[in-house]
């Protein structure tokens, strides 16, 4: 029964680890969820790209990064960011965005 209790045990805490993730001065894709990365959003909402999940993002909006319908803006395009702040469920919650200049 001890061993039940404790493997259980650990296959909770692994599980609520792999939900939760702090991300410091990591590189990312960012680009709008809806037109570029293939979530099921209505309307054209800020989404990043990291180890292969999208992640609707908090704390910044697609706006703040220049006209999404440009040519280079996030719904044409898939940029590079370097981001600080926490994964939650499907959130990353963003204290840190930095759009990277794209490569010519």
């Amino acid at each position: 029964m001890k061993k039940i209790i404790y493997s259980l045990a650990i296959i909770a805490t692994l599980s609520v680890s792999a939900q939760d993730k702090k991300l410091k001065n990591q590189i990312v894709e960012a680009s709008c969820g809806m037109c570029q990365l293939g979530t099921t959003d209505k309307v054209c909402a800020l989404s990043i790209r990291y180890e292969g999940k999208v992640y609707s993002v908090i704390g910044t909006d697609i706006h703040k990064h220049g006209n999404a319908h440009a040519e280079d803006g996030f719904c044409n395009a898939i940029r590079k960011a370097k981001v600080s702040g926490e994964i939650k469920d499907k959130n990353f919650i963003s204290t840190s965005f930095e759009l990277l200049p794209n490569k010519k």
